[in-house]
C-alpha cells in the first residue's frame, strides 16, 4: 500500500479547499503537514484559519504545523522553511496551491489586481519552490506538486481574463522547466487541475455562489488523486500535467458520485479543459 507516513508535507494555502484536503488525506497516513496560510483569525467569508485546520490534521492522525504566511513575502517564506526544518528535520513534498483571482479583461483589469495574482500564484510558486529545493534535494522521494492547468494556448483561455491565466500559467510553466532542470537529481515536478469545478470558497464567494456550489465536486477528488501522484517513484513521475479524474481512473477508479456536491446534478467543466 502507498503512503505517505513519516513524510513532511509543506502546503500553500492549506488552511481551507484543495490545500486542506490533500492536507488531510496525507494525515490518515500519518503524514506531518505544514499549513502554510495568512488566516491568522476567522473571516467571514473564508472558512478556516492555519489554527483550525492544524486541528484537523491531528485529528485525522497526522502532525500539524500551523504557519502564518502570506507568499508573496520572501522573509516569511523562509521563517517557515526554517521552521519547518527545525521541527521535522526536513521536507519531502511542496505542494504549491495558495492562489488568486480576478476575472476580468484587460481594461478592466485594476494593476493592484494583476500584480496580486503573479505574486501570490506565479512569483510564489517560483519562491517556495526555490527555499525548499535544498531540502528537497535530501529528500528520499521528493515531489513538488503545483495545482495548476495543463499548458494550452488557444486564445479562449487567454482573452477573457487575460491576467488571471498569465499568472496561473506562471505556475505551469515552473513545472515545464523545474521538471528538467532538476530530473537528473530525482526531485518530481507535476501540476494538477480539476477536469470539472470543485467546491471552494472561490466558487462560493466570486465565481457564481451557492447555486454554482451544486453543479461541483468536493475537493476529496483532488486530494485522492495529488496522493496517488505524491506516492509514485519522483524519478519516474515527472513533467506531467496531470487532470485529477484522469490519474484516478488510472489506479481503476471509475466511480466519481461520492466526488460530487449533489449527485446527480449537470457539473460544471474546470476552465482549461
Amino acid at each position: 500500500m502507498r503512503t505517505l507516513e513519516g513524510k513532511t508535507l509543506f502546503i500553500t494555502g492549506a488552511s481551507r479547499g484543495i490545500g486542506k484536503a490533500i492536507a488531510l488525506r496525507a494525515a490518515r497516513d500519518g503524514a506531518n503537514i505544514v499549513v502554510v496560510a495568512k488566516t491568522a483569525e476567522f473571516h467571514p467569508k473564508l472558512p478556516g484559519t492555519v489554527y483550525t485546520a492544524t486541528a484537523e490534521i491531528e485529528e485525522a492522525g497526522g502532525r500539524g504545523l500551523p504557519c502564518v504566511v502570506d507568499v508573496r513575502f520572501e522573509d516569511q517564506l523562509q521563517t517557515a522553511v526554517e521552521r519547518t526544518v527545525e521541527v521535522f528535520g526536513g521536507i519531502d513534498i511542496l505542494i504549491n496551491n495558495a492562489s488568486a483571482i480576478f476575472l476580468a479583461g484587460t481594461q478592466a483589469t485594476p494593476m493592484k489586481r494583476f500584480d496580486l495574482m503573479h505574486g501570490v500564484n506565479t512569483r510564489a510558486t517560483f519562491l517556495a519552490s526555490q527555499l525548499c529545493l535544498p531540502h528537497l534535494l535530501q529528500a528520499e522521494n521528493p515531489h513538488i506538486l503545483n495545482i495548476a492547468p495543463p499548458l494550452n494556448l488557444q486564445s479562449k483561455w487567454f482573452s477573457p481574463h487575460l491576467a488571471y491565466t498569465l499568472s496561473k500559467y506562471g505556475m505551469s510553466l515552473c513545472v515545464l522547466g523545474m521538471a528538467e532542470e532538476f530530473r537528473e537529481a530525482g526531485v518530481a515536478v507535476n501540476s494538477l487541475w480539476p477536469k470539472t469545478a470543485i467546491a471552494t470558497a472561490a466558487i462560493q464567494n466570486i465565481l457564481g455562489g451557492p447555486e454554482a456550489v451544486r453543479h461541483c465536486r468536493k475537493p476529496q477528488i483532488m486530494a485522492d488523486a495529488a496522493h496517488v501522484i505524491l506516492t509514485r517513484e519522483s524519478r519516474t513521475c515527472t513533467g506531467n500535467f496531470f487532470v485529477d479524474e484522469d490519474v484516478l481512473v488510472a489506479e481503476g477508479i471509475t466511480e466519481f458520485s461520492d466526488y460530487a456536491m449533489e449527485p446527480g446534478v449537470e457539473l460544471l467543466p474546470d476552465f482549461f479543459v
